[in-house]
């Protein structure tokens, strides 16, 4: 007699996966049940942020995750692919949080900072001590960074930076903001502490996407940067968009999670839900959708473990892994947005995941490259022709 499948994993990805990655799944998944899933409906009804879980996500290891010494982890891109997998199972904001301070922040200090910056900031930030943020996107540049008006000038052994910085995560709690600026020299990135003179922040309000996460506005007048905190060893958008690839790496993964808590939570609906007399999941049309739920969740993961592959061997193309952020955001907003419907009337309600969920990833879809621009990327490679 065959074994029963998972049902959120068909074709087995996990026995795919290292002993080592297994664990971290594990572990990740675990504490995602125990100490996130029964707060975070709360805290995104709250539009809050649940600080109070970073120590116990430094306990896990789960910053710099893949960094080499440093108080790191030092594990696996797949095994980091898993820990966003697991962190977006409970919610967007989480994995968020986590993406910025590893990605965004800890990984250009350590690929382009200097021995003392990575001695001085990296096992701080590992032991979630300091907090991180990323300040690229700007009110007027946002999918083409190129155009950004925050700028730095040399006045002796300092930089003076001015400008601004929009749609930042973690921005009104960061300790420290990795801004990319321009110069004469062409972009730059520098090390912006928090209490800098001048440098000050804004909570963005009201939102309807990412309520358990902070998002702020940055803003620069006259703030005076030691070249001590500039980035030495890149300069021009290689430094930042490098970072980009990085994050949409772990972005890739993580709304398979979404779409699994999704679709487990339509399965045990229509299991229970009687309707007509019988269980909603003996109607073929609910029975379909559910088919391909899993098929597309199925898909997506195949995507990601191969993204992950080609990463650790070091041949990973930027355009691939635009292709996995397009299909993969997509496929789990969709996964959403139908469970949602399937949900009824009490899918309007953050009782149940598929509306927070689906929320979520109106945000996801759209930041770090928004499915448009990771479409045109595919497309300029199959043309060789720039359309943006």
């Amino acid at each position: 007699m065959s074994k029963k499948l998972n049902p959120l994993d068909l074709y087995d990805i996990n026995a795919l996966l290292g002993e080592e990655e297994q664990m971290v799944q594990q572990s990740v998944g675990r504490w995602v049940d125990e100490r996130v899933l029964p707060v975070i409906g709360e805290a995104f009804d709250n539009h809050e942020f649940p600080m109070d879980l970073i120590p116990e996500m430094a306990d896990l290891g789960l910053f710099g995750s893949s960094i080499q010494g440093y108080d790191c982890a030092g594990l696996s891109y797949t095994s980091y692919g898993l820990i966003c997998q697991e962190l977006e199972r409970g919610d967007s904001g989480l994995r968020s949080f986590a993406s910025v301070q590893s990605s965004l922040c800890m990984f250009p200090i350590y690929q382009f900072g200097s021995e003392e910056q990575k001695q001085k900031w990296l096992p701080p930030m590992s032991r979630g001590e300091v907090i991180g943020c990323f300040g690229l996107t700007e009110p007027h540049a946002g999918s083409d960074p190129a155009s950004m008006k925050t700028h730095a000038k040399k006045d002796g052994d300092d930089w003076i930076i001015n400008g601004s910085k929009m749609w930042i995560t973690n921005g009104s709690i960061a300790d420290l903001a990795i801004v990319w600026a321009q110069t004469e020299e062409g972009i730059q990135g520098f090390l912006i502490e928090k209490g800098m003179k001048g440098f000050d922040t804004e909570l963005i309000k009201r939102k309807m996407s990412l309520r358990a996460s902070v998002t702020s506005a940055l803003f620069f007048d006259n703030v005076r940067v030691p070249d001590a905190n500039r980035l030495p060893m890149v300069k021009g958008l290689k430094g930042p968009l490098s970072c980009l690839s990085n994050a949409r790496y772990g972005i890739s993964w993580g709304p398979i999670g979404s779409a699994q808590a999704c679709l487990q939570e339509v399965i045990d609906y229509t299991e229970e839900r009687v309707l007509f007399g019988r269980s909603l999941n003996e109607n073929q049309i609910i029975q379909q959708k559910l088919a391909d739920m899993s098929r597309r969740i199925t898909t997506a993961q195949l995507l990601a473990l191969r993204l992950s592959q080609l990463k650790e061997s070091d041949e990973l193309h930027p355009t691939q892994i635009s292709m996995a952020k397009w299909n993969n955001v997509r496929m789990a907003i969709d996964i959403a947005r139908e469970c949602r419907d399937m949900l009824g009337g009490a899918g309007i309600t953050t009782e149940h995941v598929a509306i927070r969920h689906m929320l979520n990833l109106e945000s996801v879809i759209t930041y770090e490259g928004t499915e448009t621009i990771h479409q045109l990327v595919v497309g300029r490679e199959l043309t060789g022709k720039n359309a943006f």
